[in-house]
């Protein structure tokens, strides 16, 4: 898929990232989420390069990227470590500064990225998240029944990489089901290259250790950033699933925008129709507000 994308293996000095590139003009990282790989983007991103130059990559630990050892403290899975990733990976393509959207965990990447280097990231997209610290003090019976790879995959080894490996069929289709709105708007192709991608036992580990650092290191490092008052300073658009989690399950916060602007003075954004996999579901309304915030003025 993205066939007419240029392909290459990228190396960070900890990692080798792979990477699809298109496009001319202002860049545009694009990071994927669970269980996807950069492939997420086919319906976006061939759109976003006739006026950008799109590089969709594939997070360390999924997909075709390589899938270093990891530590007991789970710290080369780290947001940290994985936003440090895409600072060379952009730095090698030629680009200091840079737009970047990440969907699910890759929006926790994203956000990671701007809040630790600021001077790197113009603009931030962030789609179906909130703040991984806002998500877990405020978990409760839905989220851990709505969400299983947070308190599943998060569980010492052996025992998620064991149940992965047992049937990654099932774990994809289940994520495409229970957090979409209709499977049939995924394509085939893209399905069966999530399935192939999770059906190698390393990226199996390296997905487990991601969301084991994000139980411990990552969420340590949110709270110490809350605490702190620390802020992301770029503009923000924040997109979410309408009628899903974010859409409900935060009313009396205010609502997804109000958790986010705690984070982030200068967000804004709206609901999309499609589920959580909005990108592939839902592309032109995708495509249309990415396109709309890439334009948009940037001052305060």
């Amino acid at each position: 898929m993205l066939e007419t994308f240029d392909r290459q293996l990228i190396p960070t000095g900890s990692s080798d990232i792979y990477v699809a590139r298109a496009g001319a003009g202002p860049p545009v990282l694009l990071l994927h989420g669970f269980p996807e790989t950069h492939v997420m983007w086919h319906r976006v991103a061939p759109r976003l390069a006739d006026g950008y130059t799109v590089v969709c990559a594939d997070l360390r630990g999924y997909g075709s990227s390589s899938k270093p050892p990891s530590r007991p403290d789970h710290g080369p899975y780290a947001k940290g470590e994985l936003a440090v990733d895409m600072i060379r990976v952009m730095e090698e393509l030629g680009f200091a500064r840079f737009a970047v959207a990440g969907h699910d965990r890759g929006g926790r990447v994203a956000y990671r990225l701007a809040l630790d280097h600021p001077d790197r990231v113009e603009r931030l997209a962030v789609l179906d998240v909130i703040p991984t610290v806002e998500a877990l003090d405020r978990a409760d019976s839905r989220f851990a029944l709505g969400f299983w790879p947070w308190t599943l995959l998060a569980q010492p080894d052996p025992l998620p990489e064991r149940l992965l490996a047992g049937d990654p069929d099932a774990a994809v289709e289940n994520a495409l089901q229970e957090w979409g709105t209709d499977r049939a708007v995924f394509s085939d192709e893209s399905v069966d290259s999530y399935i192939a991608a999770l059906r190698d036992p390393s990226a199996i580990h390296a997905i487990c250790e991601e969301y084991r650092a994000a139980a411990t290191i990552d969420l340590e490092q949110d709270r110490a950033d809350r605490a702190a008052g620390r802020q992301i300073d770029c503009p923000v658009l924040l997109l979410w699933a309408a009628d899903g989690p974010l859409d409900t399950w935060y009313e009396e916060a205010g609502g997804p925008l109000s958790v986010w602007r705690t984070w982030a003075p200068r967000v804004d954004g709206r609901a999309v129709t499609g589920g959580h996999f909005f990108p592939e579901s839902n592309p032109d309304d995708t495509v249309a507000a990415l396109s709309a915030f890439l334009q948009a003025d940037s001052a305060p």
